[in-house]
């Protein structure tokens, strides 16, 4: 049966962890993804899709600085439109490739794509959101010698060497701006590419203009919120691991395979999923359903199909169903 399905794509899909983010190994990263896709796509489902800027912005921030004596920096909303329209292109010119050589009739967009947050959310005052390359805590320490407005925060277990990377405030994402196009081009059969990066994020002035402000979105919260809004029928979050874990970096680690919502919630309470790391997307997911949606599922790439298909990775389901 055909669904509409959103895709939220992990920051893997792009860039691997070990990598430096040339162009060449971000297009031979969106390729493995978009086998991925265009495999849903000769299921008959619709897609939207919404993608991570973490290193891709950290990379840009950091070349804006070390050229400030030459051009004048770019604020952090413009580096995200940047992100946006530099992954969203090579996702729809891989694409769109890859449906010619399949001889499938589909038309790809992508969309510069805004997303309302508040200036009065916390988190502008306690920064959260992960942007930029891991490093050890040594590289970190000397990171904040020499830029001591930069907040690093652990984002990962103990055991992990690379486990601290900047943060800067991630809002609360409270409407798709450009959702009334992008609904329409669903319903019309376009694969979308949208609200990459979590959106550019805006808030309203004293004339009630939009502008940009100084932020990044977590891209789930905010994939989970264009997915609430097309009607999607699925929400599914790809990531660097099969599943999400309880226990995780403990010996008593365990996967969670399908689960009921306020099974999945509890946990969640319970704080089995760090913020930061699997805690959005396990939140964005329990939201999907809190709204409506059939399915949640959180999984790794290589297992996207096998998850639609409910042979792997962790299905939240609304009450009653599991």
């Amino acid at each position: 049966m055909r669904k509409v399905i959103v895709i939220a794509l992990g920051g893997n899909a792009i860039k691997q962890a070990d990598e430096k983010g040339t162009a060449e190994e971000q297009r031979a990263n969106v390729a493995t993804t978009c086998e991925q896709l265009v495999s849903m796509l000769k299921y008959g489902h619709r897609l939207v899709i919404t993608h991570g800027n973490g290193p891709q912005a950290g990379n840009l921030l950091i070349q804006q600085e070390a050229g400030v004596a030459e051009v004048p920096a770019q604020p952090m909303d413009v580096v995200g439109s940047m992100t946006q329209g530099q992954i969203g292109y090579m996702f729809q010119q891989t694409l769109q490739n890859m449906l010619w050589d399949e001889r499938i009739p589909l038309p790809v967009v992508s969309v510069v794509n805004q997303v309302l947050v508040s200036e009065d959310d916390p988190d502008y005052q306690d920064p959260s959101k992960p942007v930029g390359p891991f490093y050890t805590k040594e590289e970190a320490e000397k990171i904040k010698v020499g830029r001591p407005e930069y907040v690093i925060k652990e984002v990962k277990p103990e055991n992990v060497e690379k486990r601290f990377r900047r943060v800067v405030p991630s809002p609360e994402p409270i409407r798709n701006i450009e959702y009334l196009a992008i609904r329409k081009m669903v319903d019309d059969g376009i694969v979308v590419i949208a609200s990459g990066g979590g959106g550019i994020p805006v808030v309203y002035d004293e004339r009630k203009h939009l502008k940009g402000t100084a932020a990044v979105i977590d891209k789930d919260k905010a994939g989970e919120v264009l997915a609430t809004v097309v009607g999607a029928d699925i929400f599914l979050v790809l990531t660097d691991v099969a599943h999400a874990k309880i226990n995780f970096g403990q010996p008593d680690e365990k996967d969670v395979g399908r689960i009921a919502y306020s099974e999945m919630k509890k946990l969640s309470e319970e704080g089995h999923f760090k913020a930061g790391s699997m805690g959005p997307k396990v939140l964005a997911c329990l939201r999907f359903i809190e709204w409506g949606g059939q399915t949640a599922i959180i999984t790794s790439l290589d297992k996207a199909i096998a998850a639609l298909m409910g042979q792997a990775g962790t299905r939240i389901v609304p009450d009653g169903t599991a």
